[in-house]
């Protein structure tokens, strides 16, 4: 047995030789950010080793570092293996930084017609709390005054909680953290595979509840709200989210044919999965499209009224799944893709989630000098989404990327030359230099377009079966926190959107949160789009025999 002690957290564990510094510190309590579940594949998780204990592990997958991380004696916590005692010092991730959340999303009006109502009844001095038509339970005294209910936009990510009043129909808090199941498993198949261990699952689930807990305890406290007075929760999230929230195993979601096991459109009991509401109180799960197309979505589309548009119109949410519906002649299409991790800072370099310190603008001027903007306007520490396909799309536009993706030559014609200074060996291979310690490798610029090309090949087949030119498109809607952070003209630069949308992108913001506030405020609104996602067309782009030929050829900038 070997102990293995961390610091700044001052926790020690003793486990058995060969065990992993990611697995003693779970094993211990400490938080370790490892986005790709030990895969070896991020290189996210590095952390110090004290000198005397480098000689006592074994690294493996050791290449996800520079050379000049390993000198200062850094391993992947999750390729080193212990053979003795050590100290282990754990960096400040990203998930501890401050991070930058949209939570605004538009959203059409709806009638207030609340799912949960209340009656006060004098003779007795009691309320009656009802969901729907059912009794749920009795207060004492008349507190049909003070009627709440949550929505909970649980992403990949990130989660975002509303607090809102039923009587009023407004928001009157809301709060939002970093989802602490993306420190395991970075996107929804790595989260699948964890959740069939049993630990793995309970860790998953768990964790997610005590953040939404602890979310709620913000707004009640904001609000001055008794959390007693709180009586449903909307849940929005895609379907394995809302599966692990339930506590409810997603394996079914990752084997043909890809059923999920969870009854979406229905309730259940707050307490039995632990979110702490009035007791007796109700969580509402919206209806899912299909297994990769889920609550979000359906939220989505309620949000911005997509099955009233009367014109051809497409919406995104640009994200890890990369979801997306196209509305056309009355018809609406639907698939996902998976993109990948590369949109929330993983699987970059020095890519980071939307915290202090990550660019997240990023544009050359006239001479050729660039202009950074940095979260919290500090020195820049790394990278996040929206700041990488500026980068991306600045060096395509300025000539530094052919359109396959390779970083051409300093000296190559037209380059301008403050931009070719820029223009790096990094270890031996080409990077191009954002700022003094972060820089993008061809590597880098391969994951963007591996994650552009997805997307692009998904809304390549929707337009296909729905027969719509890209030039008939009227609108194009770009849904999501991450989403909201973008620029048109990048999206149409790299090519994640066709060039004929140009001055047809709208940004919506978060409309699995403002779509879940339809449903919290509307009960119609729940039936409306229980029946409406029944008639979705759902494409299984893996079924089309010329999928890859597509994708192939979507990835070209």
């Amino acid at each position: 047995m070997v102990t293995i002690h961390f610091l700044p957290a001052n926790r020690s564990v003793t486990v058995p030789k060969g065990t992993t510094v990611l697995t003693a510190a779970r094993l211990a309590g400490v938080t370790i950010d490892s986005p790709c579940n030990g895969a070896v594949v991020c290189g996210k998780c590095a952390v110090h080793l004290a000198q005397d204990s480098l000689h006592r592990v074994e690294q493996k997958g050791v290449h996800q570092l520079s050379k000049r991380e390993q000198l200062a004696g850094m391993v992947l916590a999750c390729a080193a293996e212990v053979g003795g005692d050590i100290v282990v010092d754990v960096p400040e991730g990203p998930s501890e930084r401050k991070l930058k959340i949209t939570s605004h999303g538009e959203s059409v009006a709806v009638a207030l017609l609340p799912h949960i109502t209340k009656t006060y009844q004098a003779e007795r001095d009691v309320t009656k709390v009802y969901g729907g038509s059912a009794e749920l339970f009795e207060e004492e005294g008349d507190s049909s005054g003070e009627s709440f209910g949550v929505v909970v936009d649980i992403g990949t990510t990130t989660l975002v909680v509303s607090l809102v009043d039923l009587n009023l129909g407004v928001e009157v808090a809301s709060a939002s953290a970093l989802n602490p199941q993306s420190r395991h498993a970075q996107d929804v198949l790595s989260r699948i595979r964890m959740a069939a261990d049993e630990h793995g699952m309970a860790e998953l689930h768990s964790g997610v509840i005590a953040e939404i807990n602890d979310l709620l305890r913000q707004v009640s406290v904001q609000a001055g709200v008794r959390r007693e007075r709180i009586y449903e929760v909307v849940l929005s999230g895609n379907t394995c989210m809302l599966h692990l929230a339930a506590g409810v195993n997603p394996a079914s979601l990752g084997k043909y044919p890809y059923t999920p096991t969870l009854p979406c459109g229905s309730y259940l009991d707050a307490d039995q999965i632990g979110i702490d509401i009035a007791r007796g109180g109700l969580v509402y799960l919206p209806p899912i499209i299909s297994a990769y197309v889920g609550a979000d979505i359906t939220a989505g589309l309620q949000a911005v009224g997509l099955h009233e548009e009367p014109d051809s119109v497409l919406f995104v949410d640009i994200g890890t799944n990369g979801e997306m519906a196209l509305c056309h002649g009355g018809r609406i299409f639907a698939t996902s893709t998976a993109a990948g991790p590369a949109f929330e800072g993983m699987n970059i370099s020095f890519g980071m989630r939307a915290g202090e310190g990550a660019i997240e603008r990023f544009s050359f001027l006239k001479d050729g000098a660039v202009k950074i903007k940095t979260i919290g306007k500090t020195e820049a520490v790394g990278i996040c989404g929206s700041g990488l396909m500026d980068v991306v799309a600045e060096l395509v536009s300025h000539g530094v990327i052919g359109k396959n993706g390779k970083y051409l030559s300093p000296e190559a014609p037209g380059i301008e030359p403050a931009i070719a200074r820029r223009l790096v060996l990094q270890e031996g291979k080409p990077a191009f230099l954002l700022a003094d310690q972060v820089w993008l490798t061809q590597k880098d610029v391969r994951q963007v377009q591996l994650a552009k090309g997805a997307i692009r090949a998904g809304i390549e087949f929707l337009l296909r079966e729905a027969g719509v030119e890209a030039a008939s498109l009227a609108r194009v809607l770009i849904a999501g926190s991450f989403g909201f952070h973008l620029t048109a003209s990048s999206l149409t630069t790299i090519g994640l959107l066709p060039p004929e949308v140009a001055g047809k992108v709208e940004f919506v913001g978060n409309t699995a949160k403002s779509g879940g506030e339809a449903f919290l405020l509307n009960r119609d609104a729940r039936r409306e789009m229980a029946r409406l996602v029944t008639g979705i067309e759902v494409l299984e782009l893996a079924n089309y025999p010329d999928f890859d030929k597509v994708f192939v050829k979507c990835l070209s900038f």
